[in-house]
């Protein structure tokens, strides 16, 4: 359920940071929309990462998390708060 303080769907997505995501999950455990998944990490993204991302990557077995719902974010902001990496942000849409 939406809190008082969600800014309503459409307007910001969440914004991964994948050089700091470790893909543990709160970020899925936490969102009231289903926004989130985590899974294997994308060849074209990992191509993207900074030397120390990408070994990150390889301690955290390649698992990032992935917005594949992102227009169902009501911004509510519970990601954010969860995230123990600070990875993810909130975004104009």
């Amino acid at each position: 359920m939406a809190s008082d303080d969600c800014k309503g769907p459409g307007l910001l997505r969440p914004q991964i940071d994948r050089n700091r995501c470790e893909g543990k999950g709160d970020c899925v455990r936490v969102c009231p929309h289903d926004v989130f998944e985590v899974r294997r990490i994308e060849p074209a993204d990992r191509a993207t990462l900074t030397l120390l991302g990408k070994l990150k990557s390889l301690a955290h077995r390649g698992k990032t998390a992935y917005t594949p719902r992102a227009a169902d974010c009501a911004a509510c902001g519970q990601c954010v708060t969860a995230c123990p990496e600070e990875a993810i942000t909130l975004a104009r849409a």
